[in-house]
């Protein structure tokens, strides 16, 4: 199979063209030049702009069967994507997240639903409002046009190209730019205790080490079963935020403890999100339809994190 994915030599994508290789899959990545590092040398590179695929030749050259999107962000950027492949591949696959949920608006203070029971399965409420980083002054080209549920209403509703979603989780691994397990790291060094409200101590969110989330991928990509499906992707079971710290703590020996406060926090430990509404989703789906099951799993995974 012919797997040409864009973006495909970050945090994730790495991963994903290491295995499409090792199955023997021809593996080309689109991506702007800056970040090659431990991709197979057999994979074919082609440098240019995601958000002018049409002027890239080489990407329908490459005939590809399946086509994955790993930075697909707004609407205008799936629109390009499927029209560029339409009737040149055979299947799309985006990457999407479970900030399409309603939940999440209301976790971050948005919403006015009350919170939706978890896990949140893959028909669970949306987000009834779009664009939820418009007007932050992200600095990103992209961020006030970021909207993964236009995404997957274009990448599911083009009716000449079939297309697949994932929904990934809270990624953590080596080189995490977001620094996931870095913050608390950082915390457990400078104290012996980690404070949080106990709302938060008991707060839910679906993580996935990166090679996991990376199998995970490469399943839905080869499988002609995934066409036409959404899939929630993570740990089959999700930790409470107290027992997400305390696990982190165990991968580098830490004594210390996490202490729930009954009253206000100081102001370098607050956070401003409403932890009632939970992030945690059902991850039944593609372990059934798919058979997907993790490759390295959470303990060795923080332990991986952790060292690096």
């Amino acid at each position: 199979m012919n797997v040409l994915a864009i973006g495909g030599t970050g945090f994730i994508g790495k991963y994903v063209a290491l295995l499409l290789i090792e199955q023997g899959h021809r593996v080309a990545v689109v991506h702007r030049g800056s970040t090659t590092a431990g991709i197979p040398t057999d994979v074919h590179h082609i440098v240019g702009n995601r958000d002018a695929l049409a002027d890239l030749q080489d990407v329908t050259k490459f005939k590809p069967t399946v086509v994955l999107d790993v930075i697909c962000y707004t609407g205008l950027q799936a629109q390009e994507l499927m029209n560029v492949f339409r009737g040149v591949a055979v299947r799309v696959v985006a990457l999407s997240s479970a900030d399409v949920y309603r939940n999440y608006d209301g976790f971050r203070g948005k919403g006015t639903a009350p919170p939706d029971p978890v896990p949140l399965s893959e028909g669970a409420p949306l987000r009834e409002t779009l664009y939820p980083y418009r007007g932050y002054g992200l600095p990103l080209d992209w961020a006030d046009d970021y909207d993964k549920i236009l995404v997957e209403r274009i990448v599911m509703s083009d009716t000449d190209l079939p297309g697949t979603v994932l929904r990934l989780p809270a990624i953590y691994g080596p080189r995490d730019k977001q620094n996931r397990v870095g913050a608390y790291l950082e915390r457990m060094s400078a104290e012996q205790r980690v404070l949080m409200t106990r709302e938060q101590a008991a707060w839910r969110w679906t993580r996935g080490y990166v090679e996991d989330v990376a199998a995970a991928i490469v399943l839905a990509v080869v499988d002609d079963r995934a066409t036409g499906r959404i899939y929630n992707v993570g740990d089959e079971s999700a930790l409470t935020e107290r027992e997400w710290v305390g696990e982190i703590g165990k991968a580098i020996g830490w004594t210390g403890e996490v202490f729930q406060a009954s009253e206000d926090l100081p102001e370098h430990h607050r956070q401003p999100f409403d932890f009632r509404y939970e992030l945690m989703t059902d991850t039944k789906r593609i372990r059934e339809e798919l058979g997907y099951k993790e490759l390295v799993g959470r303990k060795e995974g923080l332990r991986r994190t952790v060292e690096w």
